[in-house]
């Protein structure tokens, strides 16, 4: 297109001004004047002369000044998913045409109990299928807003509804007991789940939304023991399932995290009693970051259950 052509002028009409859309970007991503003029390296006044410039071209209002905190308006939040999105894609050809054919980075966030048993497991297959990504792993102990997250891909355990970025369903979970098969052999498989519950019972704090504990999965299906044997507490899941390898007791075991032990003889599942959680596990891509064929990859990966040899 040459330069002066109608649409290019048009274009400068539509849009007064690129450096104050870029300004409004890191207001709404950041969720902060303050942060996006330290981030643009400039003052926090001149940053909301962009922002009321763009407001005024518009007549509308794009962010809620509320006490102390500010929210984007419907309007708002229209422009904004447009804006990140398109501003996004010039930069992954700004960088990939400055850097050359080198290595891409994805960075992908999970909880420290997927990445140690589902993930790293599997790091090899991931090798081969795509040899020129670099995965940066970023783990995480609770749901975080990806706007304020350099994340690319994100693995949640939910109902799939949030709002920072697009879910796409893994797959679902259920949950059930679980030892390793010396202690399975020492002791022998508890015939009720009252037996279960006075036996020597691995606990671990839960730390994302959905996830439970020994009382509400006996609550799950159908049972209400006055009490229960803890042999130990973890603050960690890893730990209460390396508890159970070990042959410490019975854990929970949530059946996508430890599909590799059991595939494996490390631990054995107890044919008491399973239970279906509604939740599931999704991969979310930020808003605004276009899904890439590396990124499509890399959920394909996700998803499939083959362990490296």
């Amino acid at each position: 297109m040459k330069p002066g052509s109608t649409a290019t002028r048009g274009y400068r009409h539509l849009i007064p001004s690129v450096n104050a859309l870029v300004e409004f970007e890191a207001v709404a991503r950041l969720s902060s004047f303050t942060l996006a003029a330290h981030e643009l390296g400039v003052t926090q006044a001149a940053v909301s002369r962009q922002v009321k410039f763009l407001e005024e071209t518009l007549g509308s209002r794009l962010f809620q000044r509320l006490y102390r905190a500010i929210k984007l308006t419907d309007e708002g939040e229209e422009l904004y998913l447009v804006v990140a999105e398109s501003m996004q894609k010039i930069a992954g050809v700004f960088d990939r045409l400055a850097s050359g054919p080198v290595q891409q980075e994805l960075v992908l966030a999970a909880t420290s109990a997927f990445s140690y048993f589902r993930l790293l497991p599997r790091l090899s297959s991931l090798k081969k299928s795509q040899p020129q990504l670099q995965l940066r792993l970023s783990t995480q102990m609770f749901t975080s807003d990806l706007r304020h997250k350099e994340i690319d891909v994100a693995v949640r355990f939910g109902n799939g509804r949030w709002g920072d970025g697009t879910a796409t369903l893994l797959f679902d979970e259920e949950v059930f007991p679980v030892c390793s098969p010396k202690w399975l052999e020492s002791q022998g498989s508890p015939e009720s789940l009252q037996a279960l519950a006075n036996a020597a019972l691995i606990e671990s704090d839960s730390t994302s939304e959905g996830w439970m504990g020994w009382e509400a999965w006996f609550h799950a299906v159908g049972f209400r023991p006055q009490r229960l044997n803890f042999a130990l507490r973890c603050s960690l899941y890893t730990d209460a399932i390396q508890a159970a390898r070990f042959g410490h007791g019975i854990a929970l075991g949530w059946g996508r995290l430890v599909h590799d032990m059991l595939t494996a003889g490390e631990l054995a599942r107890l044919p008491l009693a399973s239970f279906k959680v509604s939740d599931s596990y999704f991969v979310v891509v930020p808003h605004g970051r276009t899904i890439t064929p590396a990124i499509d990859g890399l959920i394909d990966w996700l998803r499939e259950d083959s362990v490296d040899g």
